[in-house]
Order: C-alpha cells, then sequence, then structure tokens
C-alpha cells in the first residue's frame, strides 16, 4: 500500500509552488502550469500529493481536532526545518524532541494542512543555527 493524498485551492500554482521550493518535492508532469491549470501531482520519495483546483475551497488552518495531522517522516528532521526557514515560511510548532524518540516541528501548507515533519532522535546530526 502507498499513501497520498490530495490538497485544494482556487489555484493549484499555490500549494504545487509550497511543496516544490518549500518542502523539496518535484512536480510531475508538464511545466508552466497556469491560473486555468485543473490538477497537478507532486513527488518527494514515494509520496504523491495531489493539487487540485476547487474555487472557494477553504484555506483556513486546520489543527486537530478540527482537521488531521498529516506526518511526513523524512530522514533528517533538521535539514527539512533549515529548508523551511530558508524558504521564509511559517513554523507553526517548533522543532522538539519528543520523549517517545522522535524529533519534529509543525506547518501548514497554503491549503490549511497541518503537517508535522519528523524523523528518529539521532537520525542526523543537529543543523548548527
Amino acid at each position: 500500500m502507498r499513501f497520498g493524498y490530495e490538497v485544494f485551492h482556487d489555484d493549484v500554482r499555490v500549494p504545487a509552488r509550497f511543496y516544490v521550493s518549500v518542502l523539496g518535492f518535484t512536480l510531475d508532469g508538464p511545466e508552466g502550469l497556469t491560473e486555468s491549470t485543473d490538477y497537478c501531482t507532486v513527488t518527494r520519495d514515494g509520496l504523491t500529493v495531489g493539487c487540485s483546483r476547487m474555487v472557494g475551497a477553504p484555506t483556513t488552518p486546520r489543527k486537530p481536532p478540527v482537521g488531521s495531522e498529516i506526518v511526513l517522516r523524512v530522514e533528517d528532521v533538521h535539514r527539512e526545518h533549515d529548508r523551511v526557514r530558508a524558504a521564509g515560511w511559517p513554523v507553526e510548532d517548533p522543532l522538539q524532541e519528543r520523549p517517545w524518540g522522535l524529533t519534529d516541528f509543525r506547518v501548514f501548507d497554503p491549503t490549511g494542512q497541518y503537517l508535522r515533519i519528523t524523523s528518529s532522535h539521532g537520525a542526523a546530526s543537529p543543523s548548527v543555527a
């Protein structure tokens, strides 16, 4: 079984740009998304996110219990945190070591999805910042 999810926005370029520029995904298919593009996908490490055009789609940030928390497991959470900060994207919950053996931080994507980016303690060296 493989996992993927879809996000909805008035303009698919907005979430696609976030996933590519901020989280390091790759845009699948032809380059040159336009305002009238109805659907595209982005992928990274076997995860596919579909970006679907839906006029009037809510973009209000949704934390549990109102919305879901989507967990993205990465090799090096410190490197991902640095990538997000370098892109200028706001971090909702700071980088933290959890007592259950994970280190994570959280962001909202432009469609309001709550993303937890995580890896095991000691998965990589902490960044120097």
